[in-house]
């Protein structure tokens, strides 16, 4: 099946450090506010690990 709307624009980005270093990508938002409230929420399960919030650097794609 093709679809030929593009897919939405989802520039924020909620990251996972580990106490390693490693660095995993939790979510994809629109907006920071949006990334911003998964992270607290996130944070509060288990303060020992960090979440942040990035935009996303990866350009564009167009159709």
């Amino acid at each position: 099946m093709t679809d030929s709307a593009p897919e939405p624009s989802l520039p924020w980005l909620v990251v996972r450090q580990d106490d390693n270093g490693n660095r995993y990508r939790v979510g994809r938002y629109a907006t920071k506010s949006e990334a911003e409230q998964v992270a607290d929420r996130l944070h509060a399960r288990g303060p020992s690990k960090l979440y942040v919030v990035e935009r996303s650097t990866a350009p564009r794609r167009t159709a």
